[in-house]
Formats: C-alpha cells, structure tokens, sequence
C-alpha cells in the first residue's frame, strides 16, 4: 500500500471519528465548565452590581437581579444542553452572548492605552490589566457547535436522523 493510500485510509477514518467525538469533546469540556459557573452563582451571593455599569447594552438596562438570573440559568441550562448535544446551535449562541457580555464588563482590562498593555489581559491571573484569555478560550470553543452543531453523537443528530431535518 502506497503511502498516499494510507494516508487517505488515515484520513478518512480520523474524519469518521471526529464527526462523533470532535464536538464531543468540546461539548463535555464546555458543560463542565459552565455548569461550575453557573451552580457558583447558584451558591453565592449576586456580586452583578459592581460590574452592571460595565454591562454592555442592551444589557444594561436590566435589573441586577434579573441579570444574576438569567446569567445563573443560561450557564446551569446550558451545560446540560451541551452535556446532551441539545439544542446545540441555539445553546452556543446563547452561551457566547453570555461570555462576550462577561468579557466586557468583567474580564476585559479597566483601562489601556497599548495593545502590549491590552495583551496583559489575555492571562489567567486576577493581578489587573484583565483576564479574558480563558472566556476567550471559551467563545472560541463555542464556535465549531454554533456553526457545524452537535455532532452525531448527540440528541439534535437522533432528532433529525428520527423525523427528518
């Protein structure tokens, strides 16, 4: 067998994989992590109002409360769509409006003049200039599900493959 051959055979067989386990993988990762953010507000205290004035609009013009809620929800909520590759599509979506909204008005530096001074927020580390590198991670991450979906191991695949697109 040539190489070429078996480079295709490679190739094909990793496509058939990654169609089931790719999206799998982020889902699983993405669940996880958005379920510890939202059962942390679920447990804590609403902190919403020393950040809403950075709140980018429209949602800004929401009470804290409900603000708390809806973010609380949206992240419990949507870790088990994730978890069960339901309602996929919708689920990134939402969860990346959620994470660009905490960018902006939590993760994102208070003040800079640089683009050397802007990159010290992609960080880890809550010692100023920001740290959006991990919801950055997390945007990015959404973004194969919000555009190609699921996955086929996942109940938006069983769905379409039981009643049709």
């Amino acid at each position: 067998m040539s190489v070429v051959r078996q480079w295709t055979w490679l190739t094909r067989g990793l496509d058939a994989a990654g169609a089931w386990l790719a999206p799998l993988g982020l889902r699983l990762l993405l669940a996880w992590e958005f379920w510890e953010a939202g059962e942390e507000k679920w447990r804590g205290e609403n902190w919403f109002a020393s950040v809403a004035d950075r709140f980018p609009f429209p949602f800004d013009l929401l009470p804290v409360d409900l603000s708390w809620a809806i973010a609380t929800w949206a992240e419990l909520l949507g870790a088990v769509a994730l978890l069960l590759g339901l309602a996929t599509r919708f689920t990134a979506l939402s969860l990346g409006i959620l994470t660009v909204v905490a960018i902006a008005s939590v993760h994102w530096p208070a003040e800079w003049h640089t683009l050397a001074e802007l990159w010290r927020g992609y960080a880890i580390t809550d010692k100023g200039y920001g740290n959006f590198k991990l919801p950055l991670i997390f945007l990015i991450m959404l973004w194969p599900l919000l555009l190609n979906g699921a996955g086929k191991l996942s109940l938006d695949a069983w769905i379409a493959r039981r009643w049709g697109r």
